[in-house]
């Protein structure tokens, strides 16, 4: 994994955060309701008339916040164990001024081919958190319609947030910044003061477009989705980077965005081919999985008439034969590291501003010559 970027620490806006998550959580729920069992129910009124103490005392022993001494601390756990009670998330939450979840955000008008890249972010996200007694809430956003995230913020039911997609001028990560709430975002932002985890797309696009161009493809078209979508604007960048580096190797080259619905896609392979292009590079698997389909229906030969590769490859392509030519990342590990990084930010721990994942390229059969 390469990393880059300064380490920095946003302790006091997680502190601010945290303070205020408290004060509206204690002035809601007293402690006195605080719930410590798996069969059976004790309250800290129950603790601390048992040993003689009182309630503050108890909670700051289970906190461990607040002056009190070693061995009244023990007394209180001591209890607590022998009685074989165990805080629940809800009490110990109250207690530590937390609420043990963690809001995963995606965006609502995710088709159904999107919803394995996030299921698989989910996946490894859902297994960091899970191991360190955090539950998920997943919040949905429309465009720029953010009123269910405001919903969630406003209702204090997350110490942080996970960003599953970043555009370029991003309304969620300017409100989680305006309310000062820990979160990292999977993917890049053009705003630098913002814990970011992605795929290097820019290096991993340059690098596969100039192997399909010293294979010796002179010809080549590059079909991208929505422009404001900073991981396309990312993968473009990538292409056009790898065309100037091998100029010397490219007769035509034709760029088509915000080209991510299956009538546009078909028409522009139709453009595509009068031009004589010699191949095809899919901005994403959804568009590659309409590429293919138009090809199949239409009798196009792979790779005969027609090459084609894909800045990402998901089991939406793996029925399709020949095997597609693309760049391979984990979500999963993805979601994983996300996870980790946010855990470590809201607890104070320095993590780095930007992280880059691994990809691989695999050359398959669908560029052939």
């Amino acid at each position: 994994m390469t990393v880059g970027f300064v380490s920095v620490t946003h302790t006091i806006f997680v502190k601010k955060y945290q303070e205020r998550l408290g004060e509206d959580f204690m002035e809601s729920q007293q402690m006195e309701t605080m719930q410590y069992t798996e069969t059976d129910k004790i309250t800290i009124a129950d603790v601390a008339e048992a040993l003689g103490i009182s309630k503050t005392t108890v909670s700051r022993a289970i906190s461990g916040k607040g002056r009190i001494g070693a061995e009244t601390r023990k007394r209180v756990m001591d209890y607590i164990a022998e009685k074989n009670y165990h805080p629940s998330v809800v009490a110990k939450g109250l207690a530590q001024s937390k609420t043990y979840n963690i809001g995963w955000v995606m965006p609502g008008q995710s088709g159904m081919t999107d919803l394995p890249f996030f299921h698989r972010c989910l996946n490894g996200i859902n297994e960091v958190a899970s191991g360190a007694d955090y539950d998920l809430l997943i919040s949905m956003v429309y465009d720029n319609d953010v009123s269910q995230l405001a919903r969630v913020i406003r209702n204090h039911k997350v110490d942080g947030f996970i960003l599953g997609r970043t555009l370029v001028d991003d309304p969620c990560v300017r409100l989680l910044q305006e309310n000062d709430i820990p979160f990292v975002v999977i993917g890049s932002t053009p705003n630098e003061n913002v814990i970011q985890i992605d795929n290097d797309h820019v290096s991993a696009c340059r690098e596969l477009t100039s192997v399909l161009l010293m294979k010796g493809i002179q010809k080549i078209a590059l079909i991208g989705g929505d422009s404001n979508h900073v991981v396309n604007q990312t993968r473009k960048q990538g292409f056009e980077e790898a065309i100037r580096e091998c100029r010397h190797l490219v007769r035509d080259c034709w760029i088509y965005m915000d080209s991510d619905n299956e009538s546009t896609i078909d028409r522009l392979v139709d453009e595509i081919r009068r031009n004589g292009a010699e191949c095809i590079v899919c901005m994403d698997d959804k568009i590659c999985y309409h590429v293919l389909n138009k090809c199949n229906r239409d009798g196009i030969q792979i790779p005969g008439q027609i090459k084609i590769a894909s800045f990402y490859y998901s089991d939406l392509l793996k029925s399709f034969k020949p095997a597609i030519t693309a760049l391979e990342y984990d979500p999963k590990e993805l979601g994983a590291v996300a996870c980790k990084m946010l855990l470590d930010y809201m607890d104070g721990i320095p993590v780095k501003k930007k992280i880059f994942m691994n990809h691989q390229i695999a050359l398959k059969g669908s560029t052939q010559l």
